[in-house]
């Protein structure tokens, strides 16, 4: 599972690290991250609330990894500003 590892990574822990805070193996943990066998319900919901991310962010469903409504709310909000911005440029072009 590479979201894993990426996570990880990103927090610069070790698997240890995540393995004594999650009560998950550090060998299921390290298959986990290589792809050898797949996380259960247990270890899913154990990850994702130790990572702070949805369950589906963690199983690559989505490439959203939002935990609450404020923080969609803020890239919603972003990705309208970008938006706006690139309607205004596409505008001003087409008045040239």
């Amino acid at each position: 599972m590479n979201r894993i590892k990426e996570l990880r990574k990103a927090r610069s822990l070790r698997q240890a690290d995540v393995a004594r805070e999650t009560c998950i193996d550090q060998k299921t943990l390290s298959n986990y991250e290589i792809g050898r066998t797949n996380p259960d319900a247990y270890a899913i919901v154990q990850l994702s609330e130790f990572f702070g991310v949805t369950s589906d962010y963690l199983l690559g469903v989505s490439d959203f990894n939002f935990k609450n409504t404020a923080a969609i709310v803020s890239k919603i909000e972003e990705m309208e500003a970008q938006l706006a911005a690139i309607k205004k440029i596409l505008l001003s072009e087409k008045d040239k």
